[in-house]
């Protein structure tokens, strides 16, 4: 069964956590899903993503402590992949960690009115930073309080900070979610890309996340095939053809 589920119709990708036995919990093969999932939303002709989950209890409860994915940053929309179009988040049940930073990132929110909104790293004594960002989405001493008290915020608080833009009966996010998703694909997606674009640049990122981006783009160029041609050519003793073409996310992962 596929941690990740990849939908398309009409021009709107449904892109599915799927993991309703374990809370839809974050590890290392929720990261692969989502990575090739963003990849291939960006190539394709949808022109808005639909980002949820399966189940009722949780949107995604966070990462797998029992072995922690440090490479999650692949799995964040225009972090570990440079996304253009717009993404709505269909959220219910426990939003934790890991599954609040892909809230974060996306640049629309539904939320069932059973959402939990927590952020509990500071008391696990662990954190990839990303969520540092949320300060540029919400205000300041909010933000703040989430991170340094680790405490929990409900889908009313989460809709009065600007954090989501909907608050729905529980179970109705996601038709609410593709009815936004229909609005926006029946737009020009030139502008709609362009405005998501400066949007981007306009908000300001933090260092994990800017590093995170660097890496990212690094190992594109470090596992294109242009990288394998080059080292070849150099043994060979011959002359490099290059093409300048990124390798898939499944080509890139057995690199």
């Amino acid at each position: 069964m596929s941690s990740v589920l990849y939908q398309s119709r009409d021009g709107i990708a449904e892109i599915t956590i799927n993991r309703p036995d374990k809370h839809n919990v974050i590890d290392h093969s929720v990261v692969d899903g989502l990575h090739e999932a963003w990849h291939r939303f960006n190539a394709g002709s949808d022109r808005v993503a639909i980002l949820t989950a399966n189940g009722d209890r949780a949107f995604s409860a966070g990462a797998n402590l029992k072995d922690i994915p440090h490479d999650f940053w692949r799995a964040v929309p225009g972090v570990g992949v440079p996304v253009e179009k717009p993404i709505i988040a269909a959220i219910g049940g426990l939003v934790i960690g890991g599954a609040l930073v892909l809230v974060q990132f996306a640049d629309l929110a539904i939320a069932a009115d059973n959402t939990v909104l927590s952020y509990p790293e500071a008391k696990v004594g662990y954190s990839g930073g990303l969520i540092s960002s949320l300060a540029a989405r919400i205000p300041h001493k909010v933000a703040m309080e989430l991170l340094l008290v680790g405490g929990s915020i409900d889908a009313h608080r989460a809709y009065e900070i600007g954090l989501v833009n909907r608050v729905v009966p529980s179970g109705d996010q996601l038709t609410v979610a593709r009815k936004f998703a229909a609005e926006i694909a029946a737009n020009a997606p030139l502008v709609l890309k362009l405005l998501k674009n400066f949007v981007g640049a306009t908000l300001p990122k933090g260092p994990s996340e800017a590093a995170a981006i660097a890496r990212a783009t690094v190992e594109a160029v470090n596992t294109a095939d242009d990288y394998r041609e080059g080292i070849a050519a150099f043994f060979e003793k011959r002359a490099p053809i290059f093409n300048g073409t990124v390798p898939s996310p499944s080509e890139a992962s057995t690199v």
